[in-house]
């Protein structure tokens, strides 16, 4: 998959004008960023291209203004974290079409930086547009993409103009797409994927692509409690959508003509509460006392789990095994991170995980550094996972 596409090592980019697209989506309050994870990110493509003498000129989104300018969207407040996080000026022009952006890179020099105002802010962005795309890409000679977060939406920044201009991955995406061809494209086996979260209903096609390509399953959160009503056991209060037991039988099915093990805990801590340090005990699963809820599996269940992982020769992880952003049912989940983090460590394991709870959870366990690779993509990482194309990879397929 990686030889399919051009990187930075195919562009020669000294004096062009570069279009790099980014992801710069990052939380802010009151006008201040307050994680700086993604644009950490981008920092080392931005100065490759910069050092070789290529003209650097950002492009990216900020929310849904829904096509017109929104005070509050304006990407405006990165420019300076920008800089001072890339250790040289960053410009920025008030638009990213028309003659402010046409006269602003003009005046770029080799080695400058600039960032555009977001690109939602005009309707053509997300439709596509054929004009708003043929106006963006006459600012620029070349087009790298460095947003695999946006990767799963054919929008103009991020689909039209790689049929405009000669198109590479940037560094970001080049390690992504890397990473998941060594999670599922052509992964060392065994492989076991973890899978948890509140619901099956958000994840139908993702476990139903993940049975026919790994050796097991591990389903975690609220979704096995799906899984285990499915198969008649009473599981209290807890959250559970009796509604999908078909599905989910559906999908067991399937896992066992596929030859994939699906493991679903086989004890669980309960409560009566859903609140930091409610008294809470561990029972069998076919115990769970009828006015409690399952908030994390078991340490009979974690045992099972890093068994696994002890087999295993590639990971892929998405969504915690318990309510974990309450103590104490974030065991679970860090107990499992923690023994995959070892296990990659030691050379072991391939380990890649993503989606947001899943970042958080990782981060929580102090696991994420020593994952083979985290992505913060969110939505893409997600559709990747269910193994459907993402029109902004398609796209830079040589």
């Amino acid at each position: 998959m990686t030889t399919q596409f051009k990187t930075l090592d195919d562009a020669d980019v000294t004096g062009k004008r570069v279009l790099l697209r980014v992801d710069l989506n990052v939380p802010m309050q009151d006008g201040k960023v307050t994680d700086t994870t993604r644009i950490e990110r981008v920092l080392p493509t931005i100065r490759e291209i910069a050092e070789k003498g290529g003209r650097v000129i950002l492009l990216a989104h900020f929310g849904r203004p829904k096509g017109k300018p929104v005070k509050e969207m304006s990407l405006e407040p990165i420019a300076p974290v920008l800089s001072e996080m890339l250790g040289q000026p960053v410009g920025f022009s008030d638009d990213c079409i028309g003659p402010v952006a046409a006269g602003i890179v003009a005046a770029l020099k080799d080695g400058n930086v600039v960032l555009l105002e977001n690109t939602r802010f005009h309707a053509g962005e997300e439709a596509n547009d054929e004009d708003f795309v043929t106006r963006l890409a006459s600012l620029g000679d070349l087009y790298v993409n460095d947003a695999f977060s946006a990767a799963h939406r054919a929008h103009a920044s991020t689909e039209g103009l790689a049929r405009h201009l000669p198109s590479y991955a940037g560094r970001t995406m080049q390690a992504e797409l890397e990473a998941l061809e060594k999670g599922l494209g052509d992964p060392q086996r065994p492989v076991v994927a973890i899978v948890g979260g509140a619901k099956v209903s958000s994840k139908i096609d993702l476990l139903q692509n993940l049975v026919t390509k790994v050796d097991a399953l591990v389903i975690g959160g609220g979704m096995a409690n799906t899984f285990l009503a499915a198969q008649g056991i009473d599981v209290g209060k807890s959250l559970c959508e009796h509604d999908l037991a078909d599905t989910a039988r559906k999908i067991a099915a399937a896992a066992k003509d596929a030859g994939c093990e699906i493991v679903l805990p086989v004890d669980a801590v309960v409560a009566r509460d859903f609140k930091a340090g409610a008294p809470s005990e561990t029972v069998p699963v076919d115990k769970v006392p009828q006015d409690a809820m399952i908030l994390d599996a078991g340490p009979e269940t974690v045992a099972a789990v890093n068994a696994w992982l002890d087999k295993a020769k590639t990971l892929v992880w998405n969504g915690p095994l318990g309510a974990f952003e309450i103590k104490p049912f974030d065991a679970a989940t860090m107990a499992a991170a923690a023994h995959a983090a070892e296990l990659t460590k030691a050379g072991k394991l391939v380990s890649v995980a993503g989606g947001g709870d899943t970042v958080a959870a990782l981060n929580q366990a102090g696991a994420a550094s020593d994952f083979t690779y985290v992505s913060t993509a969110g939505g893409a990482f997600l559709e990747w996972m269910e193994g459907k194309a993402l029109p902004g990879v398609e796209v830079l397929k040589a």
